[in-house]
């Protein structure tokens, strides 16, 4: 064989493994497309299925955890008053997260990377834009920040995020009215009953605690009898006030009907629910508000950590049972088993 065929069968070969290599590259390119293309079409299967905010950002969480290994995942939208944030971490380490990300999401500037706080936790934040204002996502992981690929695949979500949130701010408008206690604000039966197996359910999967305390006003009859039903509204608004104030963004608190409220304080045990509740008492002793010269408006708490073996009717019976004891023990006081 000559030297020139020997040359032109090498070239020959080399162009030939060169073409071999520009396929596999763009199989490899194909395959990956083609991995983003089935991810992206679960998250918007896991979407379809949801209407509530809080239900959104809870799936968009699930969905992006195999391949983002994240402790939360917030959004903000300031001028729908509208927040959710889903945390997975428990005790006093998810109630730091949560303190850090409220935080985050309250600050002025819309947009940044590079947020970490003083316990290691590295936080991401998205402008949000939907069809009338914009949110604010954040994204925050413990011990390492988000790496570019991470970042990539977050963006590429979030344009199938916005259209869920989008129906979902236009859902929960809609049915706000429905699930609004009218007089105080407050959310009410219904909301208590939508949420509360839910509550249920992830404090067994993650071994959370969880308790409930159950609100009656003191002497609200007298207040209504002596001083009109108009100041008895405006008591009631007064009182709901004050509790939302003292209560976390992660607790549920309802006005289950007349001067009766419910508060269910998630990943709480009963030791530190009992100083929320000695907090509220307090509230609503500092408003004081008299029905005479010697009758003044209280609030009786009866409280208890939920047991993960009953119902939730029988849940229910035990905080009713402690808030009569609280009430027969002298009123404006708080019990719990």
């Amino acid at each position: 064989m000559s030297m020139t065929t020997s040359m032109s069968l090498n070239n020959s070969f080399d162009h030939k493994v060169g073409e071999i290599d520009q396929v596999m590259v763009e199989l490899d390119h194909f395959r990956r497309q083609t991995e983003r293309l089935d991810l992206m079409n679960k998250l918007h299967g896991r979407m379809a299925g949801v209407l509530e905010l809080s239900g959104m950002i809870e799936a968009y969480s699930v969905w992006l955890m195999p391949h983002v290994e994240h402790e939360l995942v917030g959004y903000n939208n300031h001028v729908r008053a509208k927040k959710h944030l889903f945390c997975s971490g428990h005790g006093p380490k998810r109630r730091s997260i949560i303190a850090f990300a409220e935080k985050l999401l309250n600050n002025g500037d819309q947009e940044g990377q590079a947020y970490i706080s003083e316990d290691g936790h590295y936080a991401n934040k998205w402008l949000v834009e939907t069809a009338e204002d914009a949110g604010i996502l954040i994204i925050l992981k413990d011990g390492t920040a988000l790496n570019t690929d991470e970042i990539n695949l977050i963006n590429e979500s979030l344009l199938i995020l916005i259209e869920s949130l989008r129906r979902a701010l236009e859902y929960e408008e809609l049915f706000d009215s429905a699930r609004k206690d009218a007089l105080t604000g407050l959310a009410n039966r219904r909301v208590f009953d939508e949420r509360i197996h839910g509550i249920m359910d992830a404090a067994r999967r993650y071994n959370r605690s969880v308790t409930m305390a159950s609100l009656d006003l003191d002497y609200f009859k007298q207040i209504n009898d002596n001083l009109g039903h108009q100041q008895g509204d405006r008591v009631l608004r007064q009182v709901a006030g004050v509790f939302q104030q003292a209560i976390r963004t992660t607790d549920l608190l309802v006005r289950m009907g007349g001067d009766e409220f419910i508060l269910v304080m998630d990943d709480t045990n009963e030791e530190n629910g009992r100083i929320l509740a000695e907090r509220l008492c307090g509230a609503v002793d500092g408003l004081e508000i008299w029905a005479d010269p010697e009758t003044k408006l209280g609030v009786s708490i009866g409280m208890t950590q939920w047991q993960k073996e009953e119902s939730l009717d029988e849940w229910l019976e035990r905080v009713d049972d402690i808030l009569y004891n609280a009430k027969s023990a002298g009123r404006s006081r708080v019990k719990n088993s």
